[in-house]
């Protein structure tokens, strides 16, 4: 069984889909549409048999397709997703999959009237430096998890093309922010207590390129997501990936995103004992909770290497578009990523938490 699909958008992600779709024994890329008739010429010199258009009603009108990757601006995802609908095409929507839920709610209207499949492309699931912290977590190879810090930091300040532009859809919040959220969400089970957001425009003047986001969790879980593009330092690999999980077993770290880092344990506590005690800088260093650990006090054990990569989430589509599997990714996890996101706005605005679920 071979699907054929269209590519909606042919920029830097919608190239991958392509690829994507033609790498795939289930699929096939059979049409692109972009409104640029260059990157068009482009398509052609690379797939002289593929089909091309500059209209998507000109698209669904005469393509013969099974489904279609929209991957166009944030801002036309609605319109898109909602024609695809109407043309009984299966729909894989790029993130973020709506400027608002109110627009996802009607997408979601028509998705189900019209009786096709949907789902959005949240792959970074299956980065491998998020699948090492979720089997930290799954684990619980530090204990009982209080804390949890995702961070991402760039040195350039700027974006490119139309991710400057507010009625784009453009901003870190909507470009990176529903990925990192997303993880969290994925990861930590139970009900979201509140969440507490600080989102700025520091160099840039219509959109966000900094933000910092507090998740409170019923369960005792704190997860702290931090990205800033012009967030600066020298030492090494600051521009990657970073992640940290406190528990009381124990703390983990993993830089890169190809993950390096360790999972750290003491050999013993500082007892809490009333009345004088050696307070010596041999025992404690400069001071007796904060100091210098003695030798062989602090050990660490490696972290989670596990087996993936972003092609895993066309692996499992595949076998759930034939009832082979579940979808991974479910509308109702990426409507909840998107009520984050309205309350991180409303926090932002209002320099308060907001109450959740």
């Amino acid at each position: 069984m071979s699907f054929k699909y269209a590519v909606i958008g042919y920029g830097f992600i919608g190239r991958r889909h392509v690829n994507t779709l033609k790498s795939f024994e289930e699929s096939d890329c059979v049409a692109v549409c972009d409104i640029n008739p260059r990157r068009l010429e482009e398509v052609k010199a690379l797939y002289p048999d593929m089909e091309v258009y500059t209209n998507a009603d000109e698209m669904f009108a005469h393509a013969d397709l099974d489904g279609v990757i929209i991957s166009a601006n944030n801002n036309q995802h609605k319109e898109l997703v909602i024609k695809a609908a109407r043309a009984g095409k299966h729909i894989i929507c790029e993130k973020p999959a709506a400027m608002s839920v109110s627009d996802f709610d009607e997408m979601i209207a028509e998705v189900e009237k019209a009786g096709v499949i949907f789902t959005v492309h949240q792959q970074r699931r299956f980065d491998k430096d998020f699948r090492c912290v979720k089997e930290c977590y799954d684990k619980r190879l530090v204990g009982d998890i209080y804390t949890i810090q995702s961070s991402l930091y760039g040195y350039n300040g700027n974006m490119h093309d139309w991710h400057v532009y507010r009625e784009e859809g453009g901003g870190m919040l909507y470009d990176w922010g529903v990925h990192l959220i997303d993880q969290i969400l994925y990861m930590v089970e139970g009900r979201l207590v509140s969440v507490y957001a600080d989102i700025r425009n520091v160099i840039n003047k219509e959109v966000d390129d900094y933000f910092k986001i507090l998740l409170r969790f019923e369960n005792g879980v704190t997860a702290e997501i931090e990205l800033g593009t012009y967030f600066l330092s020298d030492r090494p690999d600051w521009f990657e990936r970073h992640w940290f999980v406190g528990g009381n077993k124990g703390s983990m770290y993993a830089d890169k995103f190809n993950p390096e880092g360790k999972i750290v344990r003491t050999t013993r506590l500082l007892e809490n004992v009333a009345g004088e005690q050696d307070k010596s800088a041999a025992s404690y260093g400069p001071t007796r909770s904060f100091g210098v650990p003695e030798p062989g006090l602090i050990v660490t054990d490696e972290i989670p290497h596990p087996e993936c990569e972003q092609l895993d989430y066309f692996r499992n589509y595949f076998q759930a578009v034939k009832g082979e599997a579940e979808f991974l990714v479910k509308i109702p996890e990426v409507r909840r990523v998107l009520q984050v996101m309205e309350a991180c706005r409303e926090s932002a605005r209002t320099m308060r938490s907001v109450d959740f679920e």
